[in-house]
């Protein structure tokens, strides 16, 4: 995908990746939304039996109709948008300053500064997010949470910050932080596939079957390998019920309390659908952010075949 030669972090050309990113994986989720519902519920609601997949949206599908299967959407696609603007923009920057000479390595230390800077910014985001998604659903996880309904995502966050304070709108940031090992991962195995891929097929411009297979390969990876600080996150965010642990308990006491309780495969407790979720959602993602990208480049340069190229 093409860039233009305009150094630093404020640029034409990171404002283009970050609107690409933003509109991919809005796209991308509005397309698989279902698969998420099913994915957090399977995280939160202690008290349900295993169940497939399939079985799962039915179940919803039946008890609460197809609202039960998009509830939450608008504030999902809010803070995802929010959420991968400000990590596209941000990497794609610092990799401009700072990588030039594409190390996989520096991908990597970068992306996960990209990381730290999205979690800090957008974390109420994601606190109301997974609330407004569980209001409705037939296990209600936490006390703390179960008398609370929210009419939006500002009146989510007003009231959280306003009933539990600052450290209530950025329950589950530590997680947050140790798991932009996770985009770091996904990233760095990206463009290190992709340009395994333009050496292979001899061109800078990959097709779509391609990038989806290596947005896809590169997610699940970093899926697997962070699966259970994922798990924890989602419960710091929303609440447990665990007893004998207080609701802002930290991540090695959840850690631990779910390996004692539920084993080790408690850690991975809904990663089936995670995996199908965020796997097939990144990989469309991607597919979509850079086709956007290179069309708006294109626009803007005036020629789709550019000289430079990322």
């Amino acid at each position: 995908m093409a860039t233009n030669k305009a150094p630093g972090l404020f640029s034409y050309s990171n404002l283009v990746h970050a609107v690409a990113g933003g509109c991919g994986s809005a796209v991308a989720m509005s397309t698989l939304f279902p698969l998420d519902t099913v994915r957090t519920r399977l995280q939160l609601e202690e008290g349900r039996r295993k169940s497939s997949i399939l079985s799962l949206l039915r179940e919803i599908y039946k008890e609460e109709g197809l609202a039960g299967l998009y509830r939450g959407l608008l504030p999902v696609i809010e803070s995802l948008y929010c959420s991968n603007f400000v990590y596209f923009y941000t990497f794609h920057g610092l990799k401009r300053i700072a990588n030039e000479d594409k190390s996989a390595l520096r991908d990597l230390l970068l992306a996960m500064v990209a990381g730290s800077v999205n979690v800090m910014t957008t974390n109420p985001l994601w606190v109301v997010n997974t609330r407004l998604k569980m209001q409705g659903a037939k296990v209600i996880t936490s006390q703390h949470t179960a008398t609370r309904r929210y009419k939006g995502m500002l009146d989510g966050l007003l009231r959280v910050g306003r009933e539990e304070g600052v450290s209530g709108l950025w329950s589950g940031a530590c997680s947050s932080l140790i798991l932009t090992i996770n985009p770091a991962i996904q990233f760095m195995a990206y463009e290190a596939m992709k340009r395994q891929m333009q050496t292979m097929y001899k061109s800078q411009e990959l097709n779509s079957l391609v990038v989806f297979g290596v947005g896809a390969a590169a997610k699940a990876l970093a899926t697997v390998l962070t699966y259970p600080i994922q798990l924890v996150q989602a419960k710091q965010r929303h609440g447990h019920n665990y007893e004998g642990l207080p609701q802002k308990a930290g991540l090695i006491p959840l850690l631990l309390y779910i390996m004692r309780v539920h084993g080790f495969k408690g850690l991975f407790k809904g990663l089936e659908a995670k995996i199908l979720q965020t796997v097939l959602t990144a990989a469309l993602m991607f597919v979509c952010y850079e086709k956007i990208a290179s069309i708006v480049f294109a626009i803007l340069m005036g020629n789709r075949k550019m000289a430079v190229k990322k």
